[in-house]
C-alpha cells in the first residue's frame, strides 16, 4: 500500500524516531483515520504502510519543522537555521532523489558508506570531499543523545595513530587546544557532540567546500558549516581535514590532521551565518599540503 521508496522509508524511519510516543499515535491515527488501533511499537511501520508519498507525510502537522531540520542536518545537509518548514521538506526530497540516483549508480555506493570512499581513474578531489564530509558530519552528529538517534561506530579507527588535531574557539575569549593521537582526538570530538550536545550542519555548496590534492597522496578537504545545540544556532566553524590512504586497509581514507576553527555568535560580526563561506584561499589550503 505504501509509494514510498526504500530511501525514503529509511529517511521516515529517522524522522520518525525523533518523535515522541504520543505524537507517533496521533500520526498514525491521522495516517489511517483511525482505522487500525496500534501499539508504540508498531506505529512507524503502520505510518509507512499506510503513506501514499513522502511529501504528503513530510506536510503533516505531527512532522514538524524542527525534526525534519535536526534530520536534515544529520545527513550532512546544511539548511538555514530560520528556514521554513516548505524550505525544508523541499531540501529533504531532493536528498532523497539524489540519493535513489546514486543507489542505481554502482561506483557510488562504497563512497557514500564510510572512510571506506575509494577513487581510480578520474579521480575528483571535490566528490571526495563532499561524500567524506556527508558520512563524517552524518558519524559525528550521530553521538549526540539529544537526536534519539543510535549513534553509529565513532572511534580512533577513523584516524591515523598520530593524528592531530588543533581546536581553535573564540565565544567571548580565544581559546586553542591541540591533542595528539587518535584515541584522544576522538575522545574529544566525541566529547563536543555527546557531552555538549553540538550539532554540526556542513555547506556542502561550492562556498562552504574545497578539496585539493597533493603529489604525496594527501587530500585536503575545507568545509564551513553551522554548530547548532537543540533549535538555537550557537555559530559557525571551519573545517580542514588532512586525509591519507590506509594501504593496510583496503586503501581506505583516514584522518591524518585537523584543523578546526569555531567562532560564537558574539564573535561573528554580520558574517552570513546562514550559509557560511571558507575564509581560506586555495594558497593557504596549498600550504598544508606542502
Amino acid at each position: 500500500m505504501s509509494g514510498l521508496s526504500e530511501t525514503e522509508r529509511a529517511g521516515f524511519t529517522k524522522i520518525l524516531s525523533l518523535m515522541t510516543k504520543s505524537d507517533l499515535l496521533s500520526l498514525s491515527d491521522t495516517v489511517t483515520n483511525k482505522m487500525i488501533v496500534v501499539e508504540n511499537i508498531t506505529a512507524k511501520e503502520t505510518i509507512l504502510a499506510f503513506t501514499k508519498n513522502a511529501e504528503e507525510l513530510l506536510r503533516r502537522k505531527k512532522v514538524q519543522r524542527d525534526l525534519i531540520f535536526k534530520y536534515l542536518a544529520t545527513e550532512g545537509v546544511a539548511m538555514p537555521p530560520n528556514s521554513e518548514k516548505h524550505m525544508l521538506i523541499k531540501r529533504t526530497l531532493e536528498l532523497w532523489s539524489s540519493v535513489k540516483v546514486v543507489d542505481e549508480n554502482p561506483q557510488g555506493e562504497a563512497a557514500s558508506n564510510s572512510s571506506d570512499v575509494n577513487c581510480g581513474i578520474g579521480f575528483d578531489p571535490l566528490v571526495l570531499g563532499q561524500q567524506f564530509c556527508q558520512w563524517f558530519f552524518q558519524l559525528l552528529n550521530s553521538q549526540n543523545l539529544s537526536l534519539g538517534q543510535q549513534p553509529q561506530d565513532w572511534g580512533p579507527q577513523h584516524f591515523w595513530p598520530d593524528v592531530k588535531l588543533r581546536l581553535l574557539s573564540k565565544a567571548g575569549s580565544e581559546q586553542m587546544e591541540e591533542f595528539l593521537g587518535a584515541d584522544l582526538v576522538s575522545l574529544r570530538f566525541l566529547a563536543l557532540t555527546r557531552d555538549e550536545r553540538l550539532l554540526f550542519s556542513p555547506n556542502l555548496d561550492p562556498r562552504g567546500l574545497k578539496a585539493l590534492t597533493s603529489p604525496h597522496g594527501l587530500v585536503l578537504v575545507a568545509v564551513a558549516g553551522t554548530i547548532h545545540r537543540d533549535a538555537v544556532c550557537l555559530g559557525i566553524f571551519e573545517q580542514i581535514f588532512g586525509l591519507i590512504r590506509s594501504p593496510l586497509e583496503n586503501n581506505s581514507w583516514k584522518i591524518k590532521f585537523v584543523n578546526l576553527k569555531i567562532r560564537g555568535q558574539d564573535a561573528l560580526s554580520g558574517t552570513d551565518v546562514a550559509a557560511p563561506a571558507l575564509t581560506y584561499n586555495s594558497s593557504e589550503l596549498q600550504l598544508l599540503c606542502s
